[in-house]
């Protein structure tokens, strides 16, 4: 954007990050994910201040182009990306909506007041399935399909699911 060129308000430019989906669960958006932490104008360049999941987050690069992408799209020429480390991402970001497109999408959120220790011998959460809704969810395996989630097995239902995992 020139600088004869309004820029976009912040809460247009949270409408537009809202959009764009994590690359590792594409049901959630990165607001939703709570990894934006905040949008801010300095000058006629753009900050957007992001903290990744986890220090070693796979994905981190790919966020960052599709952040870029989209905010290029909407007409946006200078931004800068600020990598946040602290304080950490915790999964009490996510938002209430996200937890909702989890569980549809039949990953269920992770608990309330559930941290992860990091012990493997712990003894696992009860969860309940996103499937049934059943609170009969068991832990397969504190290992899933991303180094986020655990993979469980509903009881009730018997179908698999992974379980975001608290941090």
């Amino acid at each position: 954007m020139s600088i004869d060129t309004q820029l976009p308000d912040r809460e247009t430019v949270w409408d537009w990050l809202s959009e764009i989906p994590d690359p590792e669960i594409p049901v959630i958006s990165l607001v939703d994910l709570g990894i934006i932490r905040d949008v801010a104008w300095r000058d006629d360049t753009l900050e957007v201040t992001v903290t990744p999941t986890y220090s070693g987050c796979p994905a981190t690069a790919v966020i960052n182009l599709e952040i870029e992408q989209a905010l290029r799209a909407k007409g946006v020429d200078k931004i800068h990306l600020k990598r946040q480390l602290a304080p950490a991402w915790t999964t009490r970001w996510i938002s209430q909506a996200g937890r909702e497109k989890l569980r549809a999408y039949g990953i269920a959120p992770p608990q309330e007041g559930a941290l992860c220790s990091g012990d493997l011998t712990e003894q696992a959460v009860v969860v309940a399935c996103p499937h049934c809704g059943a609170e009969a969810g068991e832990r397969v395996s504190q290992f899933g399909s991303t180094p986020c989630k655990a993979s469980y097995r509903c009881r009730s239902c018997l179908e698999p699911f992974d379980y975001f995992k608290p941090f």
